[in-house]
């Protein structure tokens, strides 16, 4: 049986939809809405409300997986969320009854309903800062030259923010003020807002983290380094929205290197990527060393891919007992030259604890820029240019691309997030996931189902 019918059944073995408790029944209701936006959620809907007066029938219960398959449900990370969060919330005990009448608690004002929900990460970055200025534009594009606030003469900031996901939230979307629909302001019901940005010193964001990490189900965290023509407030916004995204329990953490955030810019953030891999590297020394994360998962986006292999590449090689406690390695698009990834960079990750997995793309605009500059295939093209090497897990995203410079496809379609939804949730290989293999001269990689 499927996640998503096993998790209908189940809820309505515990009385859904009218006789659940509360939380069950609103878990349910969430996962109806889920798939009531596919084509054919009428025959799914109705293969519910079958099970719903019959829920012990095996045949309706096969009738729901056939309704499911054939439109396509199970590549819809949203659908496949709300089905794995109502599975947990069968799976809590329900509260227990005071055995004294006792007076009314005053309100839990974190239970209030409202119309966007709060997501925390946590950053470290080596931009130049500035604490009298907004949040959004607290660290600028310049490096940090005259010190960070983590003590001593380092580079370093560290802290943590606030980010808003509305309620409407669409999965794998970062949703802003448009001023096609006359918005002219971020509004938290409605965009994904950067709220606020917190600085802290080193003791007390290592201290926070570590508590966070160990209050997570599976004492989880991972850390995001974004690419490109990023600021620092859109790469809090973005680790936000994936956090959101794929249910992570955990730690929510990105490392924020100085990219101007400009178009313009590629060769100074080309520059700056290189200086900020140093501080990447001892970031991440420091971070699997004092947070004691038993899942650690590492996401590279784009040319923040540079730093971040380099400075896995370091730590298994000057410190292969603190790296062997990274869980994955995920490289998005990476703009990284094919040659000296094949040669130089994936045989220095051969012996991390699982394969790296790496994203990469025919269509990708930013990629094909990048090439047209150095005069070289990039590790992130797909197609002849292909990077198939042992020890990574190559898919090819050619085609489930949506953005309007196709190249945030790992956190802008749906389909890539699933595939990290069952990478991080169910530490699951390439070989257990939504993915169809594809057998070349050079080896196998792998591509999204149609």
């Amino acid at each position: 049986m499927d996640l998503i019918t096993s998790a209908v059944v189940a809820a309505i073995g515990h009385g859904a939809p009218g006789h659940a408790s509360e939380a069950v029944a609103g878990h349910y209701q969430r996962l109806k809405l889920a798939v009531a936006k596919f084509d054919s959620a009428a025959a799914i809907l109705a293969a519910i409300a079958a099970l719903e007066a019959a829920p012990d029938h095996p045949q309706l219960q096969l009738a729901l997986s056939a309704a499911l398959s054939s439109a396509k449900v199970s590549d819809d990370m949203e659908t496949l969320f709300a089905a794995q969060s109502l599975l947990e919330a069968l799976q809590r005990p329900l509260p227990q009854l005071p055995a004294v009448e006792t007076a009314p608690a005053p309100p839990d004002k974190s239970a209030v309903v409202s119309n966007y929900a709060v997501v925390k990460v946590y950053f470290a970055t080596d931009r130049q800062h500035d604490v009298g200025k907004p949040p959004g534009q607290r660290f600028s594009g310049e490096r940090s030259m005259t010190g960070g606030n983590g003590g001593g003469d380092g580079p370093l900031s560290y802290g943590r923010c606030d980010i808003s996901i509305p309620r409407d939230h669409r999965m794998g979307q970062l949703e802003s003020p448009s001023l096609w629909r006359l918005e002219f302001r971020d509004d938290p019901a409605k965009h994904v807002v950067l709220l606020t940005a917190e600085v802290q010193n080193r003791d007390n964001f290592f201290a926070a983290l570590k508590t966070r990490i160990r209050a997570s189900a599976g004492q989880s965290a991972f850390v995001f380094v974004h690419g490109y023509n990023v600021s620092f407030e859109d790469a809090a916004r973005r680790t936000g929205q994936m956090a959101y995204d794929l249910g992570f329990d955990g730690a929510a953490v990105f490392y924020s290197w100085p990219s101007r955030g400009d178009l313009a810019g590629y060769t100074i953030d080309e520059n700056n990527i290189e200086w900020s891999t140093p501080h990447i590297t001892n970031f991440l020394a420091e971070f699997l060393a004092s947070t004691e994360a038993a899942q650690v998962y590492l996401v590279g986006h784009s040319m923040g891919s540079r730093g971040l292999a380099r400075a896995v590449a370091v730590l298994l090689a000057a410190q292969p007992p603190l790296a062997q406690k990274i869980t994955e390695l995920i490289l998005s698009a990476p703009d990284i030259d094919a040659g000296v990834f094949k040669h130089d960079i994936a045989p220095k990750l051969a012996t991390a604890r699982n394969p790296v997995t790496l994203y990469a793309s025919s269509q990708d605009l930013a990629l094909a820029a990048s090439k047209a500059v150095h005069g070289y295939p990039r590790a992130g093209d797909s197609g002849a240019g292909m990077q198939i090497v042992a020890g990574v897990e190559t898919i090819d995203a050619t085609g489930v691309d949506t953005s309007f410079m196709k190249h945030a496809y790992f956190a802008e379609q749906r389909s890539a997030l699933s595939d990290m939804f069952s990478l991080i949730r169910q530490q699951a290989r390439a070989d257990q996931r939504f993915l169809d293999p594809v057998d070349t001269p050079a080896g196998r990689y792998w591509t999204f189902k149609p």
